[in-house]
């Protein structure tokens, strides 16, 4: 039962993630290809990403958020 918890709150960190990388995406104009090529992903990945079902790594994260302009945090909340 844990695990399922698990996974649903997981899931709802990516579909936000996806969300926000098309929002930052859509605001700087480009394409998804556009992104893609930018960040040397494929144009397939940015779409997982943005429907939410791709599990970045770092390296990726970092990418994107250099070529969307924006700082990468990462945050463990309370």
């Amino acid at each position: 039962m844990l695990w399922r918890m698990e996974n649903q709150s997981f899931k709802h960190l990516l579909d936000q993630l996806g969300g926000e990388i098309k929002v930052l995406r859509l605001a700087a104009g480009l394409s998804q290809e556009g992104l893609a090529l930018a960040a040397e992903v494929d144009r397939t990945y940015v779409s997982q990403l943005e429907r939410g079902v791709a599990n970045p790594s770092l390296i990726i994260l970092h990418r994107l958020s250099k070529v969307l302009g924006r700082e990468l945090k990462i945050v463990f909340l309370e």
